[in-house]
């Protein structure tokens, strides 16, 4: 594909969920608006690098996937009630008013229904707003991807079969569904975190509408605070060639100094008003924070960022949670004792990053061999590219 074919990839895909969402509250349909809204992006992926990019590239994709929408109703059928709704498409009415205004949103908590499961609502949120492929749910939500098709598949007949409505939720149910809609959001800020800027965008995004919507919230403060200090290193995490750049060797004064303060002021907010009951994204804006503020990485505050864990681990122990703990460890004790801790989590043997660092406090203890043979299980585990490439140099410089 041409550089020109790449750019206009990289913006319909950065359009497809908010478009998709408006299709969904326009038609009623979750199947009716994926298909008009893929039939638009394909279009646009054979005309706009041949014809130029419209000036309004959304309401071009929205036009024509509300055509497509028309079409599928006609094929289906001549009833009155196709034609009128096919009419319906051409000219929507007013949208209502309501408690979420924003389609992408308002998506997002209907997914996030308390009917599914937790899982199931941020794998379908997942692949039906962030516009992401199966196979990135299932790495996103760390499953196989044939469980993730499946677990798909189960939640949309749910749906069906439950009557459950793709509407806007009352405010009092708001704060049922927020657990999931801040999960979602999240995990859409990662998939981008990982390389697709547009998806960290949207996830930011995202964060500040549910922080207007609910500003009383830590959970939303803290998420917004926790995405913006991460998005704060975007333009150090990689090196010119895209492999991923260490924590330790950032260059600081890059970082978004403007993000950084924004983040640290609402992660401030988010434990005063959590104090009693510690959040999980308000405690990991707060250990994200830690390493911003410091002038170095030689000077990070290792004891306040391990005291964080230690929070952290008594509302959400995950073995992820216990590796980045253990890793700090290590950094504050010694190789030996981060390795002590990681060598004891349990859960993670298909994890890269696990193996990786197993690798790297081995190098420093000096068993080169062992850390070879970690380094390969990394890689034998699948990472993208850049992420494959970084460990193949690291293991290279074992000698």
């Amino acid at each position: 594909m041409t550089a020109t074919g790449d750019a206009v990839a990289r913006l319909v895909r950065e359009e497809y969920g908010r478009v998709l969402a408006t299709l969904i509250r326009v038609t009623g349909s979750v199947t009716l608006a994926e298909d008009a809204a893929q039939d638009a992006m394909v279009r646009a992926l054979e005309t706009w690098p041949r014809d130029g990019v419209p000036d309004n590239p959304r309401a071009w994709l929205l036009v024509t996937a509300k055509r497509q929408a028309i079409d599928h109703i006609r094929r289906e059928g001549r009833r009155a009630d196709k034609e009128a709704a096919a009419m319906d498409l051409v000219d929507p009415a007013d949208e209502p008013a309501e408690v979420v205004r924003d389609d992408l949103l308002r998506l997002v908590f209907t997914c996030c229904h308390p009917f599914l499961s937790l899982e199931a609502q941020v794998a379908l949120a997942l692949r039906t707003l962030g516009g992401l492929s199966t196979t990135e749910v299932a790495r996103a939500l760390l499953v196989p991807e044939a469980t993730m098709a499946k677990r798909l598949t189960r939640a949309k007949q749910k749906i069906a079969q439950a009557g459950i409505p793709y509407r806007v939720p009352a405010a009092e149910e708001l704060p049922d569904r927020l657990d999931g809609v801040a999960t979602t959001v999240y995990l859409i800020f990662n998939e981008g975190y990982e390389g697709r800027a547009e998806l960290a965008g949207e996830a930011i995004r995202l964060g500040r509408v549910l922080a207007a919507l609910m500003p009383d919230e830590p959970t939303v403060l803290g998420l917004l605070s926790l995405m913006l200090l991460q998005e704060s290193r975007r333009a150090t995490r990689l090196a010119a060639d895209g492999t991923p750049v260490l924590l330790a060797d950032q260059d600081r004064l890059r970082w978004d100094a403007q993000a950084i303060k924004e983040g640290v002021e609402l992660v401030g907010v988010a434990l005063r008003r959590s104090a009693d009951q510690p959040n999980r994204y308000a405690v990991q804006a707060a250990i994200a924070a830690c390493h911003a503020l410091s002038p170095s990485y030689a000077e990070t505050n290792w004891d306040a960022v391990i005291s964080w864990y230690d929070v952290l681990s008594t509302i959400h122990d995950t073995p992820v949670v216990r590796l980045n703990r253990a890793v700090a460890v290590g950094e504050r004790d010694g190789p030996a004792a981060g390795l002590a801790l990681v060598e004891g989590i349990a859960g993670l043997d298909g994890y890269p990053w696990w193996h990786a660092s197993r690798a790297e406090l081995l190098n420093r203890l000096g068993d080169k061999d062992s850390a070879r043979v970690a380094y390969e299980q990394a890689l034998s585990l699948g990472s993208n590219d850049p992420t494959a490439e970084h460990l193949r140099r690291r293991m290279d410089d074992l000698g």
